[in-house]
């Protein structure tokens, strides 16, 4: 098992999606980085040698943003949103979807489980009359 910039990428896979591990590295940048390197895509991770993988953690180091620093990015992107009360920050305050989707339905994701708002009947009243 590989480790590239701090992560252990799968070795039984192909290169080209074992480099997808890291966080910030889709399939797009995946088979450019391949390209840029001169690795073959289809060579497993753990048949890489240490001067391939010395190269493609020079170049991913050199060209992107990934792990630590993406993440650190996005959420102060996010703090930034919130801090002058847009209102995509708003919608990250309260835990909701931020790019318009709808909410009557569907955004369970976000909102987490439902709460049922309402009377109680049955069963469910006589569970939460009972002293605990």
């Amino acid at each position: 098992m590989p480790r590239v910039l701090g992560v252990d990428i799968p070795g039984k896979k192909r290169i080209e999606y074992a480099i997808q591990y890291i966080h910030g590295i889709g399939p797009t940048r995946s088979r450019l980085l391949m390209a840029e390197t001169g690795i073959d895509p289809a060579k497993k991770a753990d048949d890489l040698s240490p001067d391939e993988l010395r190269r493609l953690q020079g170049v991913i180091q050199e060209r992107f943003h990934v792990e630590g620093d993406l993440r650190r990015e996005v959420a102060q992107n996010i703090r930034r949103l919130i801090s002058i009360g847009s209102y995509r920050g708003l919608r990250h305050r309260k835990g909701l979807p931020v790019r318009g989707q709808r909410t009557k339905t569907n955004s369970r994701t976000r909102k987490g489980p439902k709460r049922t708002v309402g009377a109680m009947r049955g069963e469910a009243r006589a569970a939460a009359k009972k002293p605990a």
